[in-house]
This record gives structure tokens, C-alpha cells and sequence, in this order.
């Protein structure tokens, strides 16, 4: 039956960034449809979210990280994994840090601290993760990629930088995995209404630029990624790999 494919009742997740924004709610959504999952953040309020979400009767787990910290990462996800019982079947690397300043002044420092969090933790994560599910023949990852994937952006070289090398990757990692099991594909979401575009949101002229280019005529939410990402965690994806999906109103063709 069409409904089984979309069936992830039961299987095991991490989710980085899963405290808020767009990876709390594909974490909500994934927990919503039966998963067990350990969220990755980076403050105490994983817990206080973890909890929140076990008050509502799911599995949930919280492991704080700071992903700046290659150490970090490599502990967070034994510590989530742990959590999981030792077993994953979906990973969502949603984790991700902005800063801005124009390129000539771009903070060397910021950019490590950027590419840090947005691209190498990632790949460490992908690396942990394809480990586990080629001894089992199966698994899913899910990248998440950006409008910076596609565009050059501005004042934000570390962030498109990194953004462009997640798509890159979610590729690269297709053409190694995908034969043995394993399928990765990235998300790419357009102008989301959360704390990292909290700015954008709040000018009013900018607001009214953006969004007078999306052909849905709305700023996205956490909410719009998990249909995508159930999508993508499930048997329903099984012959698709190494795409770049857009999940943005329909601003990239614009």
C-alpha cells in the first residue's frame, strides 16, 4: 500500500540543530511519525526541547555539542547514537551558524567557525552515520543545502561557501553509498521564518522584497520541511539519491 512507503514507525534518528527552527520541526515531524530521535543543539535548551517533545508521549533524547569543536562532534554523536541503543537509520544534519560581514572584511576566525559547523561537522556526521548503515545495508541521510547552494549570496562567503560544498557532498556521497544501500540527498530551504533570518524578517523593505518573489507569497516555517524530510527518510525515496530538493515557495524559479 501507498501508505507503507511512507512508513518510518520505528526507526532511529539524529537530528543536529533540533532545538529550534527548521530542524526542530523536521525532528518534530519525524518523531510526529513514529521515529526515535536524539537531538543534537547547542545550549541546555536541548533538554528542556527533548523533554517537551517526551511530554507529548515520543522518544526523545537531547545531546548538547558545540559542533565548532571537532571533539565535540565525534562525542555528540556517540552520545546520540548511545542513546539510540547503538542503532541509526536516518541522519538530518541541520545544524548551521551564519555570520556576515562583507567578504574584504570577513573575520578569518568567523569563517573557520562557519565551515566548521556547516560543512566539516556535517561530513564527520555523514562519515559516522554511512559507517553504521553499510554494515546494515540500509539508511538514510539527509543534508540540509541552502538558496546559498544554488547562489553566490552576499555578505555571506563562509555561509554559501560551506552551503555549496553540502550539496557537493550530499553528491559525492551518492556516487560511494547509494550502490550499498544507503541513500543521500540534501534539502534546500528558501527564506524560512526563523532566528537566523530574524533580521530580514523584521526590515520591512527587505521582508517586502523577498517575499513578493516567492510564488507562494509566504516566508516558509519548520513545519513546510517535514513532508520533505519524511519523504526522505522513508522507502518512498528508496531510488532517489544525491538530489538537491527545494523546499522555498517556488523561489529558485522565479
Amino acid at each position: 500500500m501507498t501508505h507503507d512507503l511512507f512508513d518510518i514507525t520505528g526507526k532511529k534518528a539524529i537530528v543536529t540543530g533540533g532545538t529550534r527552527g527548521l530542524g526542530r520541526g523536521m525532528a518534530e515531524g519525524l518523531l510526529e511519525a513514529g521515529c526515535e530521535v536524539a537531538i543534537i543543539g547547542s545550549s541546555d535548551g536541548v533538554f528542556a526541547t527533548a523533554e517537551e517533545f517526551r511530554a507529548k508521549g515520543w522518544k526523545c533524547h537531547g545531546v548538547r555539542a558545540d559542533l565548532r569543536n571537532r571533539d565535540e562532534v565525534y562525542r555528540s554523536f556517540d552520545e546520540a547514537l548511545g542513546a539510540l541503543g547503538g542503532d541509526l537509520d536516518i541522519l538530518v544534519t541541520a545544524a548551521g551558524i551564519q555570520r556576515r560581514h562583507s567578504a574584504e572584511n570577513f573575520p578569518v576566525e568567523e569563517w573557520d567557525e562557519v565551515i566548521n559547523v556547516n560543512l566539516n561537522a556535517v561530513f564527520i556526521q555523514c562519515q559516522l552515520a554511512g559507517r553504521i548503515m553499510l554494515k546494515k545495508g540500509c539508511g538514510k541521510i539527509i543534508n540540509i543545502a541552502s538558496m546559498a547552494s544554488f547562489f553566490g549570496g552576499q555578505t555571506v562567503p563562509a555561509y554559501s561557501a560551506a552551503k555549496g560544498g553540502v550539496a557537493q557532498l550530499t553528491k559525492e556521497l551518492t556516487n560511494d553509498w547509494v550502490g550499498r544501500g544507503i541513500n543521500v540527498n540534501a534539502i534546500a530551504p528558501g527564506y524560512m521564518a526563523t532566528e537566523m533570518n530574524a533580521a530580514l524578517v523584521a526590515d520591512e523593505t527587505r521582508n517586502r522584497q523577498i517575499t513578493e518573489r516567492i510564488p507562494a507569497h509566504r516566508w516558509g516555517t519548520g513545519d513546510d520541511m517535514k513532508g520533505a524530510v519524511i519523504f526522505l527518510a522513508s522507502r518512498a525515496s528508496d531510488y532517489v539519491s544525491g538530489a538537491i530538493i527545494p523546499v522555498d515557495g517556488g523561489y529558485l524559479v522565479k
